[in-house]
């Protein structure tokens, strides 16, 4: 599903943890690097601390507890009844530690971005600091990518990457990650999109109007992200 962008954007933004992503999207909204709405942000967590961010930001929140729902079937139902609701051109995984089923990732596909702390297609799924240290990677990073009911595994849009260290574990990597690339990657394809420049169609992901050959960089990012 390919969605035209027309006018302001309407952005909602999904977490389940801290919100260190949430609090750079909200900036970069406020700053107005990113010309969309931040209309909402949802969690399935009421323990959330993004919550806290998106409140004292002034963002509406709504709490979608998955335990409150016998499977994951009708959780997701009730996510995309409240999705319907607030219309949004951009649903922005951030931190949503929730895998979806494919009849609502059908639904908002080509709407959906998702944030992965790893080189797609390289370990995809959870645990991917440790598993960069055991397998020995040279590299390590984060991409934003579209989301398909394929886990971790729809359009690539973004990776930003750096040169893994012999000092860094599993914890160093996961910051260096988070402030290093994945606060300014999310918030760089958020505004792409918001502004028209970025878009999927049949799955594939197009950029100003062109296709998208290769992954974009760092060395793409506009000034101030």
């Amino acid at each position: 599903m390919t969605v035209a962008v027309k006018g302001r954007a309407r952005l909602v933004v999904l977490i389940s943890g801290r919100g260190r992503n949430l609090a750079a999207l909200i900036a970069a909204v406020n700053d107005g690097r990113i010309a969309a709405d931040l209309v909402a942000v949802i969690s399935n967590r009421v323990d959330a601390a993004g919550l806290a961010l998106a409140r004292e930001a002034g963002v509406p929140v709504l709490v979608l507890p998955h335990v409150d729902y016998p499977d994951r079937a009708a959780f997701d139902a009730a996510l995309a009844s409240a999705l319907r609701a607030l219309e949004p051109d951009i649903v922005a995984l951030a931190g949503f530690m929730r895998i979806l089923t494919e009849d609502f990732v059908r639904e908002f596909e080509g709407r959906m971005l998702n944030i992965h702390p790893s080189l797609l297609p390289r370990h995809k799924g959870l645990n991917t600091h440790a598993a960069v240290l055991r397998d020995g990677d040279a590299e390590h990073g984060a991409t934003v990518h579209f989301v398909t009911p394929q886990l971790d595994g729809g359009p690539l849009v973004i990776q930003g990457r750096f040169t893994v260290s012999a000092q860094d574990g599993a914890q160093q990597l996961a910051e260096r990650v988070l402030e290093q690339i994945e606060c300014r990657i999310y918030p760089q394809a958020v505004a792409w999109m918001a502004g028209g420049e970025l878009r999927c169609e049949q799955g594939v992901p197009r950029f100003r109007d062109r296709p998208l050959s290769a992954v974009l960089s760092l060395d793409d990012l506009e000034p101030g992200f």
